[in-house]
């Protein structure tokens, strides 16, 4: 059997970096929302996301197994290791994505004043970890873009963009979507590439060479690679 690691693995990547470059959790008193146990709902499915994700980083880097390029193995022993974290997370993945498209149908797009910002944050997370349902995924975008102002993320309308550019096997608009090459982070193929930092700017990002230095000591830490 072979296994190709850019499928299953690669989103650990975005989601490492993403959470750093612009999470400012804990340092904006929230005003007061709609929903909160809908909130809490939210950021549990988050943590068991995030936990998930970091034990696999974890556990792989452990075990001397690289991810996060298109390169396929074959070698049995690194497929095994593989097949059982992936399977987890499948399945972590379609029972989030599930009671997402329930909490959406019953709410439309859970936005700051529904869940907070920390639960509007989550809820992109899930859409964003959907990947094996490309239609919901651009139905969370289109939500996303239509929802009132101040209401999402401008950054997580842009990963959410880049997720499905790539999915759809076109160049990225933000450059959000990584792989390893050698061990280093590098962006996947990105449309304009001269005037991503332009881009990435209008959407309250920092440049493209500050994401890829947080994605790898975001890696590394997770990893629990020493410096």
């Amino acid at each position: 059997m072979k296994i190709t690691l850019a499928a299953p693995l690669v989103l650990l990547v975005a989601l490492l970096a993403r959470g750093q470059e612009g999470s400012n959790k804990g340092q904006v008193k929230q005003p007061a929302i709609r929903e909160p146990d809908l909130r809490e709902e939210l950021l549990a499915m988050e943590k068991e996301d995030v936990d998930m994700r970091n034990g696999v980083i974890k556990d792989l880097s452990a075990k001397g197994i690289p991810y996060g390029g298109s390169r396929t193995i074959s070698d049995p022993a690194m497929v095994k290791a593989l097949l059982e974290p992936t399977r987890k997370m499948h399945d972590m993945d379609q029972k989030h994505r599930t009671r997402l498209k329930e909490i959406v149908k019953k709410y439309g797009w859970p936005g700051k004043s529904l869940v907070g910002q920390d639960g509007a944050h989550a809820a992109w997370l899930l859409a964003q970890h959907a990947d094996r349902d490309l239609a919901f995924q651009k139905r969370a975008l289109k939500l996303m873009k239509a929802a009132p102002k101040g209401e999402v993320e401008l950054q997580d309308i842009a990963y959410l963009t880049d997720c499905l550019l790539i999915a759809e096997k076109r160049k990225q608009c933000y450059g959000t979507q990584l792989m390893v090459k050698g061990g280093t982070f590098k962006p996947r193929p990105i449309e304009d590439e001269a005037h991503v930092d332009k881009r990435r700017a209008e959407m309250g990002m920092s440049t493209l060479a500050d994401y890829l230095e947080t994605a790898q000591v975001e890696y590394d830490r997770a990893a629990g690679k020493k410096k």
